[in-house]
């Protein structure tokens, strides 16, 4: 029997506040001393009123809006009853059956086994806000709690069961990243715990269209992991059906990276067992319409529109327009660049190869290195210019600017770059080159096109590699017509 995966996600993304979500601690926990950031509001003491985050709603409304969603007039904060050592509460403040948002949709673009990209739709049932729990560490003589992440503010961003594949799953996961990070609401940083993955999972036989019993996968923090996850559960599952049938069950699954499985953790829970019902401490939240439309009128260009536009006006590459518009940062670095110097091919030529080169071996930002779009601007400039060379400006100039964050025109003048465009000089290196290389000069004069090529780069090296190689290759053939 030939079966179908049926794939919805879960997407817990930490919202970008300096405080969290109902209480004024710090919201960067990141790298810091256990249970320093607590107060007896996110700790959950008797007596204590939490207030909400408007900051953590107004970019929740952004982030619902950069996913198509219907932002209602009303919604309402819950309790979410259940019980865990690292939820100090004994219950979290989420949203039920009035969240934040609802039904939106994502474009995502998904590249296949064979490179070809292909587009689809997910559906996005909602977005909602919540507080998150502490974290729990596991030693040999016991477990730990640092309650630091005690309520920080969440986005939980839920998805129909649209994605049937591994890779569907995460490329949407990546979209709603760079969503995330466009609008500005969430950092998204899954090394820093600010993002992770819960997967449900189901099989069906190819052509029916019901839903059969799913397995969540909880607590995914990396796109690697959701893929492996995901293709090993589709596995799991349809051995499972050649075995026993179709499972009766939801379950909740957990995943060992090491190992590469799943493993067992529990009957799934549905809504009815975690007893929701309003938090009686938090008043429903009135949504003002003429706000929603002015944040929708704030969106920003958004990774798959600016990857577009890319193509269309700018004459990119799709690869190379994909590569800039993933990176918020790398496109407006690009965009700076290019209006600056007004050659977005040139632009792409130096900062998806050399600049990337660096970003990459140095697991770094744009905005943490010493070019500054102005800087390479300039270079661009100097290059077409034909004040030096690209071979010069890509390898001596740009490996000093980047190391030093001097400008190009110092780096040209301390080290005597200048391009040579003197005929005279450059047709001198010219005839002593074709005199000492009898054998190419043959070549050429019998229509082997590609000796020129070597004679070009015998006369660069005689000069030092600073003559315009454009003329050398104009004087050459001339000189042996």
């Amino acid at each position: 029997m030939e079966f179908e995966a049926v794939i919805g996600l879960e997407i817990h993304a930490q919202i970008a506040t300096k405080t969290k979500m109902f209480c004024r601690c710090d919201n960067d926990s990141f790298d810091k001393e256990p249970n320093i950031n607590t107060c007896p509001v996110c700790m959950g003491f008797p007596g204590q009123l939490p207030v909400v985050n408007e900051t953590a709603v107004s970019k929740g409304i952004m982030a619902a809006l950069a996913l198509n969603c219907e932002i209602p007039e009303f919604c309402k904060f819950d309790r979410k009853n259940y019980f865990y050592p690292d939820n100090p509460k004994g219950f979290q403040i989420s949203q039920f059956d009035e969240p934040l948002s609802k039904k939106g949709w994502v474009n995502v673009d998904v590249s296949d086994t064979e490179g070809k990209i292909r587009s689809i739709k997910v559906r996005v049932t909602r977005l909602h806000l919540e507080d998150d729990a502490g974290k729990l560490m596991h030693v040999r003589n016991g477990s730990l709690l640092d309650f630091n992440r005690a309520g920080t503010p969440l986005m939980e961003i839920v998805s129909e069961p649209d994605m049937h594949n591994a890779a569907e799953a995460g490329a949407y996961a990546r979209e709603i990243q760079k969503i995330m990070r466009y609008v500005g609401s969430s950092e998204a940083d899954m090394e820093k715990g600010m993002m992770r993955f819960d997967a449900s999972v189901s099989i069906r036989p190819k052509g029916e269209d019901k839903l059969y019993p799913r397995a969540e996968i909880k607590n995914l923090n990396s796109f690697k992991a959701l893929e492996a996850a995901i293709e090993y559960e589709i596995a799991r599952q349809t051995e499972e059906w050649n075995e026993k049938g179709p499972r009766k069950n939801p379950i909740t699954v957990g995943w060992n990276d090491d190992k590469g499985e799943t493993f067992f953790m529990r009957d799934k829970e549905e809504s009815d067992d975690y007893r929701y019902f309003p938090e009686p401490d938090v008043p429903p939240l009135k949504i003002d319409q003429k706000m929603v439309a002015k944040f929708k009128a704030e969106l920003p260009e958004l990774p798959n529109v600016k990857r577009a536009r890319y193509v269309a006006e700018l004459g990119l590459l799709d690869d190379d327009a994909r590569i800039l518009s993933d990176d918020l940062k790398l496109a407006r670095y690009f965009e700076k660049v290019v209006a600056k110097c007004n050659d977005a091919k040139k632009a792409v030529s130096f900062i998806n190869t050399i600049l990337m080169k660096h970003l990459k071996e140095e697991l770094i930002s744009v905005d943490e290195q010493k070019v500054t779009a102005a800087m390479m601007a300039d270079l661009i400039h100097l290059v077409n210019e034909g004040e030096i060379s690209n071979n010069v400006a890509k390898i001596e100039v740009f490996d000093e600017m980047y190391a030093s964050g001097k400008t190009p025109a110092k780096i040209v003048q301390e080290k005597g770059l200048k391009q040579v465009s003197d005929s005279g000089a450059i047709e001198a290196a010219c005839k002593k080159v074709i005199e000492a290389n009898p054998g190419p000069v043959a070549d050429i004069k019998a229509g082997k096109d590609k000796a020129i090529g070597f004679m070009v780069g015998i006369v660069m090296k005689e000069m030092k590699g600073q003559a315009n190689p454009q003329m050398v290759n104009d004087l050459i053939r001339k000189l042996l017509a």
